[in-house]
């Protein structure tokens, strides 16, 4: 509970009765790698903090081809918000790739703690403007980028994902098959080698 505490204090004030309340309505759960934090054409009723683990965020394609969007590891939220604020069927799949600890906030908890905590919904919009902010720029350098460029790209911002997620959920995130990857790193060992 900790680890959620001190992420939500960088954002703003909260004191030790609000603290205590935010402890209160959540609850910690262990989801099993291969697991679904939530998914598609359910109702996405909790909010998660992972504090131990990586879950990814996917969908399926129009050929029935799962495509990972992006990956989330610890001290960081795990939604589908549209369908967490608004109620509806989620569009996409969240699904443990390892081992996974979160703290989750149901619904009507995260909905108690806005009515009950003054800055909560402050708090709430600065941690969404982070995260949708580092979301645009993981995504915007792999829009014009070849694939060894994007792979690259993938080891320097995300470095403690590369040993810990399969090849094949990243070469789906780097909208590349699984061979290709594997070619690439061949690539960049030969040349490191060749050094």
């Amino acid at each position: 509970m900790e680890d959620l505490i001190s992420y939500l204090l960088q954002f703003g004030h909260l004191n030790q009765q609000q603290i205590d309340l935010i402890k209160a309505k959540a609850s910690e759960r262990n989801l099993p790698k291969g697991g679904y934090f939530s998914e598609a054409g359910k109702i996405a009723k909790h909010i998660g903090f992972v504090t131990e683990g990586v879950l990814m965020i996917c969908y399926y394609n129009n050929k029935g081809e799962e495509i990972v969007h992006h990956f989330v590891d610890e001290n960081h939220f795990v939604v589908d918000l549209e369908s967490f604020n608004h109620g509806i069927p989620s569009m996409i799949y969240i699904q443990a790739v390892t081992d996974c600890k979160l703290i989750t906030l149901s619904q009507e908890n995260f909905q108690e703690l806005s009515k009950t905590i003054i800055d909560w919904d402050k708090i709430i919009s600065k941690v969404t403007i982070k995260t949708l902010l580092d979301k645009v720029n993981v995504v915007q350098p792999k829009l014009n980028t070849d694939a060894k460029t994007r792979y690259l790209d993938f080891l320097k911002n995300s470095p403690n994902l590369a040993n810990r997620v399969p090849l094949v959920y990243i070469a789906s995130y780097l909208g590349i098959t699984a061979t290709s990857l594997s070619r690439i790193r061949k690539n960049i060992r030969q040349f490191q080698k060749g050094k």
